[in-house]
């Protein structure tokens, strides 16, 4: 069972797209908010496999809102969905932490194909974000993280996350502190 929470400030938009949801991914949970505020406490009362979130609304954006998300729960995908064309919007919310992009005109193929990416890990942008999904190919995805992944027989999404989760035990938020930190401490190998 696939548990979906989604946000927006539309209930006709909430609405449509719930029954999208719930008539293609059978047995779909679909928990509304309408506010990032609420998003963030139905985030913390319940395990979601995936947010999908606008970015346009009331008090803290959408962008913000992924961002918080990405900070307090770092495996937890969120799919953008916006009245934005991606060209627009759609670099910005891959850099806050999304892992996809649609606009609201998309076809309810595309949400779940959207959904099902971010769900697996990937990324996924419309079809009218094509050159942006170019430039998102790679995001987040270092050289070493590569090898990294490799040399230990781990997904690259696996090595981010324990990588984030460092950085979160350690109340850190850069790489750069992070680096410090093992510099300082004698943590690598010369």
């Amino acid at each position: 069972m696939m548990r979906i929470l989604l946000v927006d400030d539309h209930p006709v938009v909430r609405h449509g797209i719930r029954t999208i949801l719930t008539e293609r991914l059978k047995g779909a949970v679909v928990g509304e908010a309408g506010d990032a505020d609420s998003a963030l406490s139905q985030a913390r009362s319940t395990d979601w496999d995936v947010v999908v979130a606008d970015i346009s609304l009331p008090g803290t954006n959408g962008l913000d809102l992924i961002k918080e998300l990405r900070r307090l729960y770092p495996t937890l995908p969120t799919v953008v969905v916006s009245m934005h064309p991606a060209s627009q919007f759609a670099r910005r919310a891959l850099a806050a932490g999304a892992a996809g992009y649609l606009t609201k005109d998309s076809t309810p193929e595309e949400f779940i194909v959207a959904i099902e990416e971010a769900r697996r890990g990937r990324r996924y942008v419309g079809p009218d974000g094509a050159e942006v999904g170019r430039w998102s190919a790679g995001a987040g995805v270092t050289p070493h993280d590569s090898d990294i992944a490799r040399d230990l027989s781990l997904s690259v999404k696996t090595v981010s996350t324990y990588r984030m989760r460092v950085l979160e035990k350690l109340g850190m938020r850069t790489n750069a502190e992070l680096m410090r930190y093992a510099i300082e401490n004698r943590l690598l190998d010369t």
